[in-house]
């Protein structure tokens, strides 16, 4: 595996994680959603990108008001609280044993369509909310500082492709050389 801004060392504790679907705990091996789920049809949903540090959130009252201005903008109803949500966060968690290192993808989509078509008036269930929480120990050399209120990740789909220096990353209407090489401390011997 090249060496990029996601580097990870696998955790073979993923391999057995709960994954949390519409507040319900399935394996990971048994983990779905439909076809007929607004998400995969459309790509219609949002998601939020959270880290867990020593058992909390940073920044989770940031992340959670994101995600609703995000559903705003899609007049999409979360079908939930906001302190409801954060509540499955932490109890999918502590069901998963994990304290540290661990990475949340959190994703709602508009749920499922009864016909693959866009309309949201033939949506026939509510939001779908995953919960994917992994361990993820980021190797050293991939570590880069940047803003955790990035949104849009424009030019760094694939960032192997393409020196640090090329890749810009957008956020609204600001772009962050995020990229630059870090200043190190050096030795002489």
């Amino acid at each position: 595996m090249a060496n990029s801004t996601h580097t990870y060392s696998p955790d073979e504790r993923n391999s057995s994680i709960l994954i949390n679907i519409n507040g319900e705990l399935i394996p990971r091996e048994k983990a779905t959603v439909s076809v007929f789920d607004s998400g995969f049809i459309l790509g219609d949903g949002i998601w939020e990108g959270l880290r867990v540090h020593q058992g909390t959130i940073p920044f989770l009252s940031q992340h959670l008001k994101r995600l609703w201005e995000g559903a705003k903008a899609l007049d999409l109803d979360m079908g939930i609280s906001r302190d409801a949500l954060a509540d499955r966060l932490f109890q999918t968690l502590i069901a998963n044993n994990m304290r540290d290192h661990v990475h949340i993808r959190l994703m709602v989509t508009r749920g499922i369509k009864s016909t693959p078509y866009q309309d949201p008036a033939v949506t026939i269930s509510g939001p779908t909310i995953s919960l994917f929480q992994n361990t993820k120990r980021r190797i050293p050399a991939s570590m880069i500082v940047g803003s955790g209120s990035i949104r849009f990740i424009h030019a760094g789909v694939t960032p192997t492709s393409r020196t640090p220096e090329s890749i810009a990353i957008q956020n609204s209407t600001v772009f962050l050389d995020a990229f630059k090489p870090q200043r190190r401390a050096t030795t002489k011997h």
